[in-house]
């Protein structure tokens, strides 16, 4: 048999107990067993001058793959240097947890995008780099938190008070409170779900937006090819701001993505697509 971790924070195991109960239930169909394990009760590090993971302070044999829902590229990292195969791997998980690091990347595709500046966060200048409106994200933010809409000098340096992290200043000048998600299982695209907001301008369904399917273009589709080529995803959701004229703009990659969204709008089984590709993996 094969066996496997999933991996959370306690918080979040709470906040998704059914869908951790789906992936298991998706594993043991295609015969691979999944052990829940709670990322507080993990140590990893160097013992003896050898890499291990504990388990409640007691050494744990390492399992033949994880899925890691927690967002910590090293966790990663280290379980593949004990021979774990991850999902999503460190490179996946260490890109695309640092919006500055994605764009960097996916500019190298000839992907469209805002304008996007990069700013650290000991040296941001009371001077914005980008005229009024614009939109400030931490880097390492998710699920549309620590994202702020400057709209005028006060607002920027509530900002500045406000961020813990490096920072990315991006243009505002798209359709706001509308983006697309392309849910991405390895090479195949699953689905396209067009979130909107009529009261924010982030468009995350867990904000209160709305989620529907939508119809990806062949020349979309060609472009979204680019990026999953370049890269070796797992499961992934890859987000497009929509530009004045309904083209897709380039926003970011989730690694450690969920399917409330695709659930609702499409009665797609990604998870048994994602347990497949893992299977397969193996």
């Amino acid at each position: 048999m094969i066996n496997g971790w999933i991996i959370y924070s306690k918080e979040d195991t709470m906040q998704n107990s059914s869908y951790i109960n789906w992936f298991i239930d998706e594993a043991n169909k295609q015969s691979l067993t999944l052990t829940l394990i709670l990322r507080e009760e993990m140590t990893i590090g160097i013992v003896d001058n050898k890499q291990c993971i504990q388990i409640n302070n007691q050494v744990a044999e390492p399992p033949d793959f994880a899925i890691v829902r927690t967002i910590e590229p090293l966790l990663n990292l280290h379980m593949e240097n004990m021979g774990v195969r991850v999902f999503n791997s460190s490179a996946i998980s260490g890109i695309c947890n640092n919006k500055a690091l994605t764009h960097h990347h996916i500019n190298q595709l000839g992907i469209p995008m805002v304008n996007t500046i990069y700013a650290k966060r000991e040296t941001i200048q009371d001077d914005p780099p980008l005229a009024f409106p614009f939109i400030a994200k931490e880097v390492s933010g998710r699920g549309g938190k620590q994202v702020y809409f400057i709209e005028n000098p006060m607002d920027w340096m509530n900002c500045k008070m406000s961020i813990q992290t490096d920072i990315i200043i991006q243009s505002s000048d798209v359709q706001l409170g509308k983006d697309l998600r392309v849910f991405v299982v390895g090479k195949e695209i699953i689905a396209a779900i067009l979130r909107e907001s009529s009261t924010d301008f982030r468009a995350n369904y867990k904000l209160g937006g709305s989620a529907n399917i939508y119809q990806l273009s062949d020349q979309e589709k060609k472009m979204i090819g680019r990026i999953i080529n370049y890269f070796d995803f797992g499961m992934v959701g890859i987000d497009f701001l929509i530009g004045h004229n309904g083209e897709l703009l380039f926003n970011e990659i989730e690694d450690v993505v969920g399917s409330r969204t695709l659930s609702i709008a499409d009665d797609v089984n990604i998870l048994e697509k994602y347990v497949t590709l893992i299977k397969d993996a193996l």
